[in-house]
């Protein structure tokens, strides 16, 4: 089991896919979830890119692949196999042709007091639903507005 990571303990885990057109990914998202694992708000569990070329053959590389490792590696030291091949397939196949996708698994170590309670409560979650950001954007300038 990866160090620190207990069935009982672990906050909620989201998968996040972040696309590049143009396959033009520059790294500048490590230091970003870098930072978000060193000061605790997320525990990056899987890493993995997609991409795929103008006659739509697919690379995948994971994060225990060199290039990857060397790169986005330093972002956590866990290696947990959670994007499953499937997973990544499905990601390929929502890609268009010379684009990329980043694909990361994390545990939103922030929340994991949180539900720890609510289970040790007899709680349980019924819904989580994200707000999208335009409609946060147009909230907040609404706000502006008044």
């Amino acid at each position: 089991m990866p160090r620190g990571l207990q069935a009982d303990t672990v906050g909620p885990v989201d998968v996040a896919v972040i696309a590049f057109e143009g396959n033009r990914f520059d790294g500048r998202i490590v230091p970003a979830l870098r930072e978000l694992q060193q000061n605790g708000t997320v525990r990056i569990l899987d890493l993995a890119f997609v991409s795929k070329a103008g006659d739509g053959s697919v690379a995948v590389l994971e994060l225990t692949d060199a290039e990857v490792a060397a790169s986005l590696g330093q972002v956590t030291d866990v290696r947990f196999d959670l994007l499953s091949d499937e997973d990544l397939r499905t990601v390929s196949d929502s890609l268009t042709e010379e684009s990329s996708a980043l694909v990361v698994a994390w545990e939103n170590t922030w929340a994991a007091q949180l539900s720890a309670a609510v289970r040790g409560s007899a709680g349980r979650l019924v819904m989580l639903e994200r707000i999208p950001r335009d409609a946060v954007v147009e909230a907040v300038a609404a706000l502006d507005g008044d």
